[in-house]
This record gives C-alpha cells, sequence and structure tokens, in this order.
C-alpha cells in the first residue's frame, strides 16, 4: 500500500474508487489499524459515489511510531496532568490534513470512530473550509468526561499486555468480546479470523499509551462544535461499553442541526448486519454536504 510523507511522519493508507469523485476519509481509532474499516463497508461507500481513503493513524499499524523521544506519564495523564503528552488530538488532525494535501483533496467528508471521531470533530473545527460533512461514531466531544467507558471494559483495555503470538491473539479476543455488540454477536471463527488478521498486520501496542494521552490530554471540543455549520451525524451503539452512548448525545447536542442515529444492541464496533443503515445514514448525510456546497 503507498504511504504520504506528512511533516516528518509516514502514514499508510488505501483507496477504493477513483479520485475524481468526492473524497471520503475514514478516521480510525485508539490502536486500531486502517483494515479496523472493512474492505466490504469501504467499497459500499465507494459503490455509491465515492473516493473512499482509509489511513492508519501514527503510532498505529505501518504508520509511523513516535517511539524515539520523550514517553508520556501515563499514570499522570490519566490523573490530570497532561504535560507529558506526546501529542494531542489536533496534532492528529493535522496528519489527517496532510493526508488530504497529499493526495491533492482540497474538501473531503470526513468519517471517523472512537477517537476517530475525534479527530475528524477536531479537523473540521481548526480547518472548517476542508470539510464537506462530518459523521462521527462511537465518539465524544470530551472522553472520558463525557461518555464514560464501564467498569469491565476499562479492566479489560488497561490490563497488562500479553506476551507472545498465542496469548496476545486470546486476549485481543476476549478485548473483542467485552467491548463488542450483544445485539450482533460474531461467531468464535469470525472474530477469531479478524483477530489473527489485525495482530499479523502489525502487533505493536506502544502506541496505545502515546494516543490515550493525546485524547486525554486534549481540551474539550463541546463549545468549538457550537459553530460547526457542516452536515453532520452521529452514530453510537446504545450498547456501547467503552465509549458510552452520553458521548454520542453530547457530541450531537453541542453540533447544531446534528442527526443523532443511536442503534440497539451495537456496541464498540460496526457490525455487519448494520452496514446497511449506516452506509445509507452516511450518504445521505455526504448527499447533504454536497447539496450545501453546490448550493
Amino acid at each position: 500500500m503507498p504511504r504520504a510523507q506528512v511533516k516528518g511522519i509516514e502514514l499508510e493508507y488505501d483507496t477504493f474508487g477513483t479520485p475524481d469523485r468526492p473524497t471520503l476519509l475514514m478516521i480510525m481509532g485508539l490502536g486500531s489499524q486502517m483494515i479496523a474499516w472493512d474492505e466490504r463497508l469501504c467499497r459500499l461507500l465507494s459503490d455509491e459515489g465515492f473516493h473512499v481513503v482509509r489511513y492508519d493513524n501514527r503510532d498505529a499499524g505501518l504508520s509511523t511510531f513516535l517511539d524515539t523521544g520523550p514517553q508520556p506519564d501515563l499514570a499522570a495523564v490519566l490523573g490530570g496532568d497532561g504535560s507529558s503528552a506526546t501529542y494531542l488530538v489536533t496534532d492528529l488532525a493535522d496528519d489527517a490534513l496532510g493526508l488530504l494535501d497529499a493526495l491533492g483533496v482540497e474538501r473531503a467528508h470526513l468519517v471517523g470512530a472512537s477517537m476517530g471521531g475525534m479527530i475528524a470533530q477536531q479537523v473540521v473545527i481548526d480547518h472548517p473550509e476542508r470539510v464537506l460533512s462530518l459523521c462521527s461514531i462511537m465518539s465524544s466531544p470530551d472522553y472520558p468526561k463525557v461518555g464514560p467507558p464501564s467498569e469491565k471494559a476499562w479492566a479489560v483495555m488497561t490490563r497488562p499486555r500479553a506476551a507472545g503470538r498465542e496469548a496476545a491473539i486470546e486476549a485481543n479476543i476476549a478485548t473483542a468480546r467485552a467491548i463488542g455488540s450483544p445485539g450482533y454477536p460474531q461467531t468464535e471463527e469470525e472474530l477469531r479470523a479478524t483477530v489473527v488478521r489485525t495482530y499479523d498486520r502489525c502487533s505493536r501496542v506502544d502506541g496505545i499509551a502515546r494516543q490515550l494521552a493525546a485524547v486525554y490530554a486534549s481540551p474539550d471540543r463541546t463549545p468549538a462544535l457550537a459553530a460547526v455549520t457542516v452536515p453532520t451525524l452521529v452514530v453510537h451503539g446504545e450498547d456501547d461499553a467503552l465509549v458510552d452512548v452520553s458521548g454520542g448525545r453530547a457530541t450531537a447536542a453541542a453540533v447544531p442541526h446534528a442527526e443523532l442515529l443511536t442503534l440497539p444492541g451495537m456496541g464498540h464496533e460496526l457490525p455487519e448486519a448494520l452496514w446497511p443503515r449506516i452506509v445509507s445514514a452516511i450518504v445521505a448525510n455526504a448527499r447533504a454536504g454536497e447539496a450545501l456546497r453546490a448550493g
């Protein structure tokens, strides 16, 4: 896959559809790789007439890992002192813009999941002229103060990392079960295949602490979201244990005229059974952005 050079950082990315179409930039969440945007989901969006771009954030997947400089004091960050954070969500937003620049894209539709939703929110706050529409999925304007995780989910996410491939795969399966969708459970075979594919593409976990520090140390976006004017869709699972649905509701409340779509049975993932509904909502929101631009 190609890589883009963005201010000394290399971002691994992938595209679907032709670049003459409107670009739909897919931004993934904490510790997640771009392949968490399932290729079949990306093709569904591409089939609707979009140039779909997915990428690995810094400190994830095959993009640059910032492991050579000062590292965050995660305990201090989690305790409220974010001064040691390696970077902030606004820096991750600049990465997204840098990728668009490298691709020659002037304005794009943004779709972000979890931390990716926070990044997408920050992009439209910092550079509204670059955004055609915003879709924030299972995210929050001020995590973890808004939309906090359940105690069980947080315990699973913060436990010591397993050593070795097989132990890590089993631990990642358990994590996926803990934050998954109770209304749309995956089969053991499906879940294991996804976890193995993800681990074998990139098994590094050291970037998660730096990304988590960025989320915790970044300021509340709620006041700034009040100035967003592009069509905005907020999607959230009603059974999300990692980012409570209140995070989605707060995001929608912060953005004037935002549409809120909450989905019963959906956890912190995008169940395949819900793809048609989610794709339809994303496309409708993006079409509204195109109409606003043309009008």
